[in-house]
């Protein structure tokens, strides 16, 4: 009887979420540009969202004629 051979270790196997590259960098550190997310998945049907920065409100909308408006 052969000896069995251990399997791959469980981390090895996993690779890092796409969403982890979503959170802040630390301070000083590069990253690369962001993969692209489409609009219907950030808007969900609707026209406008308002996005949080640095206790600041924006809000990103969708013009009739499909183009993107930031406003604070």
């Amino acid at each position: 009887m052969k000896p069995s051979q251990p399997e791959p270790a469980a981390e090895a196997m996993q690779t890092q979420p796409p969403s982890a590259s979503r959170f802040p960098p630390e301070p000083g550190q590069r990253v690369c540009p962001p993969d692209v997310i489409p609009a219907d998945l950030l808007f969900h049907g609707s026209q406008e969202i308002l996005i949080g920065l640095n206790s600041e409100t924006y809000r990103l909308r969708i013009t009739r004629n499909g183009k993107l408006i930031l406003n604070k």
